[in-house]
């Protein structure tokens, strides 16, 4: 069945502390959202910026716990200016035929003004007879 791309975690409607051209690359993202949607450092995160609709990509690097930083360097900060709100998406490739057995899910933290957990939930694709459904649960934070 071959290989498919799906999203895994998401930071939704984060907003933008910092951006610092002179910083080598990436975005710096405080390590405790990372932790809670499961994105790694070093790993490529595709960006939306809400507030003027440009996309890219870089790779993240953790910053100071609590400090709930979300700041693009390098030419990424050219991107963005601090109060922007941004979509931080990160992907896996699996196998189709593995989804379809074993199912698959996401973790989205949706962030409140000051880039705190407002609300966290999951969206699950489960088998079931010959397909996947969706699924999503809610937790508050």
């Amino acid at each position: 069945m071959g290989k498919i791309r799906l999203m895994h975690a998401k930071l939704h409607r984060v907003k933008v502390t910092e951006a610092n051209v002179n910083y080598i690359g990436s975005i710096t993202i405080d390590v405790e959202l990372l932790d809670k949607v499961g994105i790694l450092p070093l790993q490529e995160v595709e960006i939306v910026n809400l507030n003027n609709g440009k996309r890219f990509s870089t790779y993240v690097f953790p910053g100071e716990a609590g400090k709930r930083e979300i700041c693009p360097n390098g030419g990424a900060a050219l991107l963005c200016q601090p109060g922007d709100i941004l979509l931080i998406y990160a992907y896996e490739e699996k196998d189709r035929a593995e989804v379809w057995q074993k199912g698959h899910q996401a973790k989205v933290l949706v962030a409140d003004e000051n880039n705190d957990c407002e609300e966290f939930f999951w969206q699950n694709l489960v088998p079931q007879e010959n397909t996947v459904k969706f699924e999503q649960f809610t937790s508050k934070k």
